[in-house]
Order: C-alpha cells, then sequence, then structure tokens
C-alpha cells in the first residue's frame, strides 16, 4: 500500500516539476530537456493506472449506479459477487487485450528518451488492468468461498462474451445496475462491439493510449492536484472568511459566500464532490446561522457544488477541448460569462431564500475585518492570477501554467501557511488526488474505445443526417439539445459523457451552425445539473453522505435551485453572445 502510494506521489511530482524545469531551460539556456515531452505525456499514463489501481484497492472506482449500495443482507451480498465477478471479468479481457498491444509495440522497437523502450512503460497499462481485475475480486465477498464464486462467474462471463456476446451485454447492463464501476460498463460494451464487428479488441487499449498520451491531457492531474492542496490546507477556512467579509454584510450575504466560494473550489479541483466533502461542513453552520432554513440550506450548498465547472481551470473544459480538439485557452475564455450566469442565479436563488427568512435589517460593512481576511488568504486568492495570467500572458503553455499552479499551491499550502508537513501530508493528498485522476482517466481511456467503434460504424455521421433531415430549425435543434443533454446527464457520468457523446455532437452542431466552443459550454452547462438529478447525481449522493439525510430529500431540497439553474442555461443556450465574445476578442 504505501509502496503504491508512494511511486504515485513521485510520478505526480515528476509530472509537475519537469514541464516548469524545460521552460526555465527554454527561456535561460536555450535548451531543452531531450524527450520531456513525451516524458511528461507516459508519466500521465503511470499516474492514471496506478491512481486506477489504488482506487480499485480502496474499492473507490466510480459507477454509474448506485441500486447496488441499497440492498440489505443476503440481497446486497448476492449483488456484490455478481457485479464483481462481471467487472472482474471485463477488466480481465480489457488486460489481455493491452497485453496484446503491449506485444505489438515491443516489435517495433521505440524508445521514449534516454534509450527507454516505449512498451516498458506501455507495459502498466496490462498490469494495471490485470491487478485492478483481482482488487475487483477481493471486494466482490468477504469470504473466500464468495471470492471463489465471483472468479467463477468471471470466467463464465469471459467464456459467455467470446461465444454468446448479446447474454454478455445482458449480464453487463443488469451489473450496471448492481454497481460495477463505470468504467467497466463502457469497457464491457465496447469488448462486445468490437467483437460483433470482428475487430480487434488491442484496439481499445490503443484508445486509451492515445488519449492518455495526448500531450494536452498532463493539464488535469496537475490542475486537480493544485485544486486537492488547497482543499486539504487551510484555504477552505481563509477563502470563507474573505467572501464573509465581503459579502456576508449583504441581505443574502451568506448565499452569495456559498456560491463563489463553491465555485471557486470546482474550478480548480475539477470534482464538485470535493467541494462538497471540503466545504460543506464549514458553510452549512454558516447558513444556517444566517437563518436559512434547513431545507434551503441543504439544497444551496448540494446545488452550488457544482457551480464552477464552467469556470476556467476546470477539468471538463480541458477534457471537452482535448476531445472536440478546439483550443484549451477558447473553451477557457467561453466559460466564464456563462458560468457567471449560473453563478449569479444560484445567488439570487440563496438571497430570495434568506428573504423569506430572515426580515431584519443588514448589519454596516466592515472594512477593517474584510481588510484583515483579504491580506490573510492573498496568497490563495492570487492563484487564479498564477493559472490564467502565466496562459493568457504568453508565459507559458496550458500544461507548464497547469504545473505552475500546481507547484505554487504546494509551496503557498507547505511553506508560507504551513498547513501541510512536505513529508506525511503532501505524499497522502497525492495519493488522493491519483486516485481520482486514476478513476477518471480509466473512463476515458475505454470509453474512447467505445467511441471509436461508433466513428468506425459510422454511426456518427448517421446521426447527423438524421438531425439534419428530421430538424429544420437551429433553435428546435438547440431545445431538443437541451434535452437529450439533460436525459445524459440523468445517465452518465460526466467525463465518460464527453468522451462519448462529443464526437457525435460536434458535427451535428457544425451542420447547424453552431461553434464548437458554444455547443461545448451548452454540453456542459447541462451536465452540471445531472450532478443534481437522479439516478447518477453525484452531488445528491455525496450531500445525502455528508448531512446523514435520505437522497429523496436532499433531492426534494434542491429542486428550486435545479429549475433556477436550468433556466439559465436555456439563457446561455439561447444567447450565444455569452459564450463566444471573449474567445473572440481575447483567443488564440
Amino acid at each position: 500500500m504505501k509502496f503504491e502510494n508512494a511511486i504515485l506521489s513521485l510520478a505526480l511530482a515528476a509530472l509537475a516539476v519537469l514541464p516548469i524545469l524545460e521552460s526555465l531551460l527554454r527561456k535561460t539556456l536555450h535548451v531543452g530537456l531531450s524527450g520531456s515531452t513525451a516524458l511528461v505525456q507516459h508519466l500521465t499514463l503511470i499516474v492514471g493506472m496506478l491512481g486506477g489501481a489504488i482506487a480499485a484497492r480502496e474499492n473507490r472506482l466510480m459507477a454509474l449506479s448506485t441500486l447496488g449500495g441499497m440492498l440489505k443482507g443476503r440481497f446486497r451480498a448476492v449483488a456484490g459477487v455478481f457485479s464483481g465477478a462481471c467487472a472482474a471479468g471485463v477488466s480481465g479481457v480489457l488486460a489481455a487485450s493491452g497485453f496484446a498491444f503491449v506485444l505489438a509495440e515491443r516489435q517495433s522497437g521505440q524508445e521514449l528518451a534516454y534509450r527507454i523502450p516505449v512498451w516498458v512503460v506501455q507495459a502498466i497499462i496490462p498490469a494495471g488492468l490485470g491487478l485492478i481485475a483481482l482488487r475487483l475480486l477481493w471486494h466482490a465477498a468477504e469470504s473466500w468461498i464468495g471470492r471463489g464464486i465471483a472468479a467463477l462467474l468471471a470466467v463464465g462471463w469471459v467464456f459467455m462474451w467470446n461465444s454468446w456476446p448479446m447474454p454478455a451485454l445482458a449480464v453487463l447492463v443488469a451489473a450496471t445496475l448492481a454497481g460495477v464501476p463505470a468504467f467497466v460498463t463502457l469497457g464491457g460494451v465496447a469488448l462486445i462491439l468490437f467483437s460483433r464487428a470482428g475487430e480487434p479488441i488491442a484496439s481499445i487499449p490503443i484508445a486509451h493510449y492515445s488519449l492518455v498520451t495526448n500531450p494536452a491531457l498532463p493539464t488535469i492531474p496537475l490542475f486537480m492536484l493544485a485544486g486537492y492542496l488547497l482543499a486539504e490546507g487551510g484555504a477552505p477556512r481563509r477563502l470563507i472568511k474573505v467572501f464573509q467579509a465581503v459579502f456576508g454584510r449583504l441581505r443574502g450575504g451568506a448565499a452569495i459566500v456559498t456560491a463563489v466560494v463553491c465555485a471557486f473550489f470546482t474550478s480548480f479541483t475539477g470534482g464538485s464532490g470535493v467541494t462538497l466533502i471540503a466545504l460543506g461542513g464549514l458553510l452549512m453552520p454558516l447558513l444556517v446561522a444566517e437563518r436559512f432554513n434547513k431545507r434551503d440550506a441543504l439544497g444551496l450548498v448540494t446545488g452550488a457544488g457544482s457551480l464552477g465547472l464552467l469556470f476556467p481551470p476546470c477539468l471538463p473544459l480541458i477534457l471537452y477541448a482535448v476531445v472536440a480538439r478546439v483550443p484549451i485557452q477558447s473553451m477557457f475564455l467561453g466559460g466564464i460569462l456563462p458560468g457567471m450566469v449560473l453563478l449569479a442565479a444560484t445567488a439570487c436563488w440563496g438571497i430570495f431564500s434568506q428573504g423569506r427568512a430572515d426580515p431584519n435589517a443588514v448589519p454596516a460593512f466592515d472594512w477593517s475585518v474584510a481588510k484583515a481576511a483579504l491580506w490573510e488568504a492573498k496568497w490563495e486568492l492570487l492563484m487564479p492570477a498564477v493559472a490564467l495570467g502565466s496562459l493568457f500572458g504568453g508565459f507559458a503553455t496550458p500544461v507548464e501554467a497547469a504545473a505552475l499552479t500546481a507547484l505554487y499551491a504546494l509551496f503557498i499550502e507547505v511553506f508560507v501557511y504551513g498547513d501541510l508537513k512536505l513529508t506525511s501530508d503532501v505524499p497522502r493528498v497525492m495519493a488522493e488526488c491519483g486516485l481520482l485522476v486514476g478513476g477518471v482517466l480509466l473512463i476515458q481511456g475505454v470509453a474512447l474505445g467505445f467511441t471509436n467503434y461508433l466513428v468506425d460504424a459510422e454511426i456518427t455521421a448517421r446521426a447527423a443526417e438524421w438531425a439534419t433531415t428530421t430538424i429544420h430549425s437551429r433553435w428546435i435543434f438547440l431545445l431538443a439539445l437541451n434535452c437529450f443533454l439533460l436525459v445524459v446527464g440523468c445517465l452518465m457520468e460526466i467525463y465518460a459523457a464527453i468522451v462519448v457523446q462529443v464526437p457525435m455532437l460536434v458535427p451535428i452542431g457544425n451542420a447547424f451552425g453552431i461553434d464548437p466552443i458554444h455547443l461545448g459550454i451548452i454540453f456542459l452547462a447541462n451536465l452540471e445539473l445531472g450532478y443534481l438529478t437522479p439516478p447518477v447525481g453525484l452531488n445528491l449522493l455525496l450531500s445525502s453522505f455528508q448531512f446523514r439525510t435520505s437522497v429523496p430529500k436532499v433531492l426534494r431540497a434542491v429542486t428550486p435551485l435545479v429549475l433556477v439553474l436550468g433556466a439559465g442555461v436555456l439563457l446561455i443556450t439561447y444567447v450565444p453572445a455569452l459564450t463566444t465574445t471573449l474567445p473572440r476578442w481575447f483567443g488564440p
């Protein structure tokens, strides 16, 4: 356990240091590190696979369904054996396909850098997937008998996949409802489709490798690491103190504080779940103290957790840019004004809620308190300037800007504030960050394999042709797009949805003359609502766990805010200038 965590921490550290070292050498001595770009890309692969293995070890791989967890007693045990067996079977076949891919790459004789063969690093794909398969079997049951049954069922699924693909698909669907990890569902469907088409299953690890080693993808673990360092340090307390001092004296000030601080954190962590866990325990008492009723406070904290998804440098913006092949800088700029719309809508709803609950006079603003809070949190408040200033100022590439942001967060939390200890806390935070990165990259990799099948089978082209011949109005198409994306947000995890759906939707959007940046913001804004809608709504589940209340109660609390945010999404959809103006003025 400690060995895996240490290797993951070292890989993340190297991922952060190498781009900055390369940039400094290039700007000062006019020389670079040999093969540094390739090394950084393959470090991302290492971080992803190690993180996925650790997530499997901790039984924390992201699932599409949580129905299995709602079962009790014997039914839950049976569902665990069944889903674990199916997950292990799919992972085992994926590992075998990865092994075939590595064997083929070994024969090419390509070198990464410093005479390191590429296949040596690529071998982590089958090794990681094989380890994940074993750990999924281990978690399938608590007894050796149960694990043995799960192993036999896993072999049975592999045999079924090889002989009767459609029954294997039916079993996979049932296992998905029982709670298999999301990458298992997508990978299993891809395996079945490739098998039926007579195409080699090695196409899936090839797709995984090509996506994870994309030159822009290291920005995802690096920005996520910066957000995790903030969340684990004293930043939540200091930033809440700042925004409370600045906005807290306004009517509904606590609602504004909640919206702004949640958006700030989610924009860096890329996961609203991290925001809820880091800030929920601090924001709920603040709202209740300001005389919000508990239901409105619960709805506000739950809904605000996903607000930062449209603000740079949030990870879904980066992933959409990679998949849709648009500049990352343009996606960052395009999300600012729409993000402000949803932020303002949330704050206004909060103000209205407190207006009903607290008719008392508002105390005067105290500049001395605000100034002291601003001074205490000045280094963390400068973080967006470090990230975006280095990128838009032309001083750094997206990967270098992400690395600089991660190192800046490490420096201020360890050496300036002293909230984290370098030898104990930082490796723990890195392991936790790598765990989430691994889960996300596993989903992205196998989802791209599934997407490649859709492209090869011309399903995306047929969908575009059907849409353009059936729908003749751009405005009606946008309405249909929102309805479709709301369903996608209800059923799919956001990162899988981006990789699977974007290659299909971008050509259709082009056919209707919709800017890809605008389409991306519409896409992400709708999936932001998906965090608040069942059955996949992650914020509903995390809020239920964090505040020890039932999911139906959380859903009732957040429903008014979902309606408000839905109106904001329609405004973003039908006013393209909100998205396209800043990229047109300042984009590359």
